[in-house]
């Protein structure tokens, strides 16, 4: 469990200074207000489209497989939409990293609050089932005000980067995981901690099953939110953030703990947990992360992957 960030004097390495002086830059832009952030985000999404080109074909393929019925010019004007929120979304972790609790507190609206703290007092750990959403990390920000928890992450290869991460991330809980340590997780639930969770990328063939995620019918998930809910005596509260309309706040919602979770079918626990991801992504579909493969695994793996 990593609770404090690293620095070592190999990080002056000169290899690193560009970065050092892009983050530099990118802390300055926090003065900024937030709707005028977002319109600088805007900017840059547009300018750097042929940059992420590959990125938006994936985004545009993952539109057209999950909403087939969507007319064309509707499914061009969302990807369209998602391409600004992309850029948005630098400002979002930005102002998670770096703005004071003071700021935060200005632009947040928390709904659902009472649910932690009712599970909590009833001596259960907390999953926060969430996606991958593009305001995610101001919204584990600002969760960070009610309650910090542990935030499960993947470390970077780069150790600038890393450093930065998690320092930035220590500002919203009180401690980090490694995705792929389980056990961590499962004494952290059990120590009635609350931590993060997100099912709604393609993680492989191993530990998955083929269920369906909105139109497509044989989407590979992972059905680890079982596991850990039962390994940890836990209870799994959906959780959702969206950057307001007027660019000028973020709005997290917490719901009721799932009944009847883990049962003794993981794979309906699965698919009950898909839909909650698509009721969360259907809030606002312009701020999902469509950007990644999410079916790049296919059940037959001699069959022809749907990206082309």
């Amino acid at each position: 469990m990593i609770k404090k960030a690293t620095f070592s004097s190999h990080l002056f390495h000169p290899k690193f200074w560009l970065l050092w002086f892009g983050a530099g830059l990118a802390r300055l832009t926090q003065l900024l207000p937030l709707d005028k952030q977002m319109k600088v985000g805007i900017i840059i999404s547009r300018l750097a489209k042929k940059l992420i080109s590959r990125r938006i074909d994936i985004a545009k393929r993952n539109l057209e497989l999950c909403f087939p019925d969507m007319p064309k010019a509707e499914l061009a004007q969302l990807l369209e939409r998602n391409v600004d929120e992309i850029g948005k979304a630098i400002f979002d972790i930005i102002n998670a990293w770096w703005w004071s609790d003071e700021k935060v507190q200005q632009h947040m609206t928390i709904k659902g609050q009472e649910h932690i703290e009712h599970t909590l007092s009833e001596g259960h750990g907390v999953i926060l089932f969430a996606v991958h959403c593009l305001p995610l990390e101001m919204g584990a920000r600002i969760f960070g005000q009610i309650h910090p928890g542990v935030g499960v992450y993947r470390p970077h290869n780069n150790p600038a980067m890393e450093y930065l991460q998690v320092k930035g991330r220590l500002r919203s809980n009180k401690a980090l995981v490694p995705k792929r340590d389980l056990r961590q997780m499962v004494r952290c639930l059990r120590n009635t901690d609350v931590i993060w969770y997100t099912a709604d990328q393609d993680f492989g063939r191993s530990s998955a099953t083929f269920i369906p995620f909105f139109a497509m019918p044989d989407a590979a998930t992972i059905t680890g939110a079982s596991t850990l809910a039962r390994l940890g005596k836990a209870k799994v509260l959906p959780f959702s953030v969206i950057r307001n309309a007027d660019d000028k706040g973020y709005t997290i919602e917490i719901l009721p703990p799932l009944d009847n979770f883990p049962s003794k079918d993981e794979i309906a626990d699965a698919k009950r947990g898909n839909d909650i991801i698509e009721h969360i992504i259907n809030k606002d579909r312009t701020q999902y992360m469509w950007l990644h493969r999410r079916f790049k695994t296919r059940p037959n793996q001699d069959s022809p992957s749907v990206y082309k």
